[in-house]
């Protein structure tokens, strides 16, 4: 089920591992028949050195930092961890890790085509529901779309504002929780990036479905963390494959492997959702590509990864590996170090699926 409205930057991608070669855009049948599947275009690189400084000046227009207060966490090299719900969260929920989710929220919007979802909601939902909300930020942007509708945002972290619009709250629970809410009260369902959140999928799914009502849409959006290429210039011995191969592994220790965006529209009609439509994005690592909104994309990624893989590294690897302080600068150092390097043309994948309750 295509949107014909996205851009072409928001068009379904051919994503492959490293060295592999690009498709022609086209739609992609699934293996099941109640799923569409799309893929975006092959990205065009850069052929001219850009200024260092594109990155961060792209980065700094776009950061917002909203005041707040964290009344319940732990502290950890210097950053403050959440400290709330059945399994520990591995990236911090201070301040400075507010700038960057706020900052992501806005590279998630340029690749979808400068909107806050996908799912064909209707004009006037009444009851929204934001779970993993984090700042709270798309929360407030949809409460805004939606001014006669009301916007419930949850997260295990107390980070978002205080001060918000009159039909937008947030709570604070696990969503792997047993939910409070009234079942078939929802118009839409909508859960980004929920990575290291989720150990029992077919709950959270059937939850989901039974608290939609008929005919209500649910949207999962996330980032598949494994580098990718189409043109071979990326060496396997990458410092930034590594890491996030090592991301992968604590994953699957932590019980919550990070390659459950490929399984979305799978655990969807599982859970009886119809009307499924996968789609699938490329996000550059760096300002590399030629296309300038996939540059601004790149800029925005290179940051959120050079950032998020520190304040999330700092922890896991210690916590599942045992590393010491020292090694993991050693191992954060060579990631940084390729994800800056613009001949390396990779990429990660954003996959965004939706679904509708029956009637």
């Amino acid at each position: 089920m295509a949107d014909d409205h996205l851009g072409e930057e928001a068009q379904p991608q051919s994503a492959r591992p490293l060295h592999s070669s690009p498709l022609s855009l086209h739609s992609v049948g699934s293996s099941h028949p109640n799923i569409a599947t799309q893929i975006a275009p092959t990205i065009q690189p850069d052929s001219e050195e850009s200024d260092e400084a594109y990155a961060e000046s792209i980065t700094t227009s776009y950061v917002t930092s909203i005041a707040s207060e964290i009344s319940k966490g732990v502290l950890e090299n210097d950053r403050i961890y959440p400290n709330y719900g059945k399994h520990s969260y591995g990236l911090p929920v201070d301040e400075h890790e507010m700038d960057r989710l706020d900052l992501q929220h806005r590279k998630y919007e340029l690749v979808i085509g400068d909107r806050h979802f996908l799912a064909p909601v209707g004009p006037t939902p009444q009851k929204i529901l934001d779970l993993g909300t984090g700042t709270g930020i798309w929360a407030l942007d949809v409460a805004d779309m939606f001014p006669s509708a009301e916007v419930i945002g949850v997260d295990i972290a107390p980070i978002q504002p205080k001060w918000v619009a009159s039909n937008c709250q947030f709570e604070i629970d696990d969503v792997e929780a047993d939910w409070m809410y009234k079942e078939d009260s929802f118009d839409f369902i909508h859960f980004r990036d929920p990575l290291y959140c989720i150990r029992d999928w077919p709950k959270l799914m059937s939850q989901c479905l039974s608290h939609l009502k008929p005919g209500g849409w649910c949207e999962f959006a996330c980032i598949y963390p494994v580098p990718m290429c189409d043109d071979g210039s990326v060496p396997e011995t990458s410092g930034f494959k590594s890491v996030c191969m090592k991301f992968m592994e604590a994953g699957r220790i932590f019980g919550a492997p990070l390659d459950v965006p490929l399984h979305f529209a799978t655990y969807m009609r599982e859970a009886g959702f119809v009307d499924i439509s996968e789609n699938i994005f490329k996000v550059p690592a760096s300002p590399w590509p030629k296309d300038k909104r996939l540059k601004q994309i790149g800029a925005l990624e290179m940051t959120n990864i050079l950032e998020g893989a520190e304040a999330f590294g700092s922890r896991v690897f210690h916590q599942v590996f045992g590393w010491s302080k020292e090694q993991i600068e050693v191992v954060l150092m060579d990631m940084k170090r390729d994800v800056r390097n613009r001949a390396y043309h990779q990429y990660c994948q954003y996959i965004v699926v939706y679904g509708r309750r029956p009637t």
